[in-house]
């Protein structure tokens, strides 16, 4: 169960080796969270992310998770809700692909979207389903800025987001009242291994900002964190701007 603050006592996250996911764990650790599951395909780097979090005192374990393979989500997952209750579920996995590469590879722009989408649906149905079962906790979605209106650079990667962004919203109607709180949260640009080498927008923000912010927004029961707070007001304005106008933006 969550403490008085709102701080899980036990933590799942979907993409075991994020930084977002990885900086929230930090984060929730010292602030007394005990367990903490993360779900990845078997790597060195899913192992190394474990280790680094057991130096901070937490029981960490791992478990393999492959958002590409929908078909093992309810019995892997549910493996983890069968050793006990889980407080807060973060789903943080994603890819941003290359638009240009994409665009040129079908299958490619094909598997961005599976993961970022059609996984996160399988994943996030099985873990509400279980957050239900045990009649509380936390599931959050790391969306982006990039689902809120299509941009020409990026415009495969913020579809199959708003897609997730959408089914997150519905998701979140579906659980209001059960005592399971979904919550969304829409970074920006994020300084990251993910998107080294690329030109940063206004506003970047890093991991741990985030984690900070997925804190704050768990302490008042928020369901839509944006980070920083400003993009609201930035990406308000650009869904409303017309079409004519927004193709000439550099963006």
């Amino acid at each position: 169960m969550k403490d008085a603050f709102g701080i899980p006592q036990s933590l799942l996250i979907l993409g075991g080796t994020s930084e977002i996911g990885l900086a929230t764990a930090r984060r929730m650790i010292a602030r007394r969270t005990r367990t903490v599951w993360l779900a990845g395909r078997p790597s060195l780097a899913l192992e190394t992310a474990a280790d680094g979090l057991r130096t901070l005192g937490a029981d960490v374990r791992t478990v393999d998770f492959d958002a590409l393979d929908p078909a093992s989500h309810e019995e892997t997952l549910g493996k983890v809700f069968a050793e006990g209750d889980i407080d807060m579920v973060l789903l943080a996995f994603g890819v941003l692909g290359d638009q240009a590469r994409d665009e040129a590879a079908p299958l490619a722009a094909v598997r961005v979207a599976q993961t970022n989408y059609t996984g996160a649906i399988s994943a996030g149905l099985v873990c509400a389903g279980a957050l239900q079962t045990q009649g509380h906790g936390s599931l959050v979605v790391l969306s982006s800025v990039a689902g809120e209106r299509a941009r020409r650079a990026n415009f495969i990667y913020g579809s199959s987001k708003a897609g997730l962004d959408s089914f997150a919203q519905g998701l979140g109607d579906a659980m209001h009242g059960t005592g399971v709180q979904v919550m969304i949260v829409r970074p920006g640009f994020v300084r990251s291994k993910m998107t080294a080498g690329l030109e940063e927008t206004p506003l970047a923000t890093t991991p741990d900002a985030v984690a900070l912010a997925i804190e704050l927004g768990l302490r008042r029961r928020s369901e839509a964190v944006w980070v920083p707070g400003a993009m609201r007001v930035v990406m308000s304005a650009l869904r409303h701007l017309p079409r004519p106008l927004f193709r000439r933006l550099p963006v």
